[in-house]
């Protein structure tokens, strides 16, 4: 059996005027965050499924890259992951492409093998291979 997580979403009203929240019991991290139109799709403070979208994506995919380099005999010192998540309205809200930037301090490795491992682990993480899989993917990677 697999591992199972979950968050929590409460919504009241139409969907401009009205607002939510979200919560990720289990951990605590997210506690009744606000979320709403406004935080979406202007400059309102609170939350949306598009940042939470990236910040799952540049977890999931740091943690892939961190396996990935210590199976290559090269554990990372630290990765630091940006993921960039783009919401098109054209035809509708959709998500039309992702950006993931990674830079990292990799003792011991060339920046050939670097972007091959990680060019690897973007295609293993299982947010970019599953969850993700009919957006659009990119990534830039670098040592320092």
């Amino acid at each position: 059996m697999g591992i199972s997580r979950h968050a929590t979403a409460h919504w009241q009203g139409d969907l401009k005027t009205g607002h939510g929240s979200l919560s990720t019991p289990a951990s605590g991290l997210l506690a009744n965050t606000p979320y709403g139109f406004n935080s979406r799709f202007g400059e309102q403070k609170g939350t949306n499924p598009e940042e939470l979208i990236a910040a799952a994506h540049a977890g999931c995919f740091s943690m892939a890259l961190s396996a990935r380099l210590t199976e290559a005999g090269h554990p990372p010192a630290a990765l630091d992951t940006r993921a960039e998540v783009d919401l098109s309205m054209d035809g509708g809200p959709s998500i039309s492409a992702i950006r993931l930037k990674v830079t990292a301090d990799v003792p011991g490795i060339d920046a050939v093998k670097f972007r091959q491992l990680a060019e690897d682990a973007g295609k293993h993480c299982p947010v970019s291979r599953v969850a993700l899989s009919a957006v659009p993917i990119s990534m830039e990677a670098s040592l320092v």
